[in-house]
């Protein structure tokens, strides 16, 4: 991409005209926000653009314990039932980290799109309320993000959930949440059937040609990737540590597949491509969807960017091999 001339010609006609009626909008951009005032604006559009939420037979609020004690929220969505305490092993379960930059986003920003996984893929979804920046810094989200996963394997067998099928996933990043859970997961000895990442964060420094050509105009805009690490980061140390940006991860030997969906259009997508050549280098096994004329966020559109709808159809595709090797190819 580093010879694009016109970077706007490759969005197709559908996501050019949703960008240009965002534009016409004139709202106040995010980072010209307070982070409160920031967080009930973007749960306020959230759903403007999404899928009218599938409705479920159980959609139930539950709780994990955060290492300091705090008390993280979680939403359990079930495409079934809730069955009897001895009624087998339980449904495969998808732990998953909303995206936000570390400072919006929540549970009810990515309800329709949680439920629908659940649906689509005939597993239980797990969504995880980590705490956001700038009240709670690097690395308060990740340190939640872990202890939420081991709260969901812990309580598996309660909560009718299948403790030896678990998958962690994510957007943007909540994909980066996913992706250090994984390793952290391979380093305890706990397996992952899957890392389920739409378009995550993975570089220590966004200075990669889809940053240059997709940073001002595609949605996801410089200052605000900007103000989002300024609120997240400690110190610029922190950049460094591979908790914050995977490529800096020194081995990723062994950690769980993963199935990445990226968007052509979006700052993020070169630093997804080379995530996925490192894992691939390191033996990972490596399911990569290039979505093409679409910007970042664009899963978040069902009712008006039909690439949102196949990007849920091939990550429950991914989600039930994973869960179901034995059943083969779909």
């Amino acid at each position: 991409m580093s010879h694009l001339r016109n970077p706007r010609a490759l969005l197709t006609p559908v996501m050019r005209h949703v960008l240009d009626r965002m534009a016409r909008a004139g709202r106040l951009p995010l980072h010209a926000m307070p982070p409160a005032q920031a967080r009930q604006a973007y749960e306020q559009g959230a759903s403007v653009l999404d899928l009218p939420p599938h409705r479920l037979p159980q959609v139930l609020d539950r709780t994990a314990t955060a290492r300091d004690g705090a008390t993280l929220p979680l939403r359990l969505y079930r495409p079934d039932a809730v069955p009897p305490a001895d009624a087998g092993p339980g449904l495969p379960v998808l732990v998953y980290f909303h995206g936000g930059g570390f400072m919006v986003g929540s549970i009810a920003t990515h309800d329709s799109l949680c439920r629908h996984l659940a649906h689509l893929a005939h597993c239980a979804v797990v969504s995880v309320d980590y705490r956001l920046a700038p009240e709670h810094r690097f690395p308060v989200a990740v340190d939640d993000a872990w202890d939420a996963l081991s709260a969901v394997r812990a309580q598996a067998p309660a909560w009718g959930l299948d403790p030896a099928r678990i998958a962690v996933g994510g957007d943007s990043a909540g994909g980066t949440l996913a992706t250090v859970c994984a390793t952290l997961a391979r380093d305890a000895g706990l397996p992952l059937a899957l890392q389920l990442l739409f378009y995550p964060g993975c570089s220590a420094r966004q200075d990669s040609a889809s940053h240059r050509h997709f940073g001002h105009g595609f949605l996801l805009d410089r200052e605000l990737i900007d103000h989002f690490f300024g609120a997240y980061l400690r110190d610029e140390a922190d950049r460094d540590d591979w908790r914050f940006a995977p490529l800096e991860t020194p081995d990723l030997e062994g950690v769980a597949p993963v199935w990445m969906g990226l968007a052509e259009c979006d700052p993020l997508v070169d630093e997804g491509l080379l995530y996925a050549d490192r894992l691939r280098l390191a033996g990972v096994p490596v399911d990569l969807e290039l979505y093409r004329g679409v910007t970042h966020e664009f899963i978040k559109m069902g009712r008006a960017v039909p690439e949102a709808l196949t990007a849920h159809a091939d990550a429950a595709r991914a989600l039930r091999r994973a869960f179901h090797p034995e059943s083969g190819p779909p």
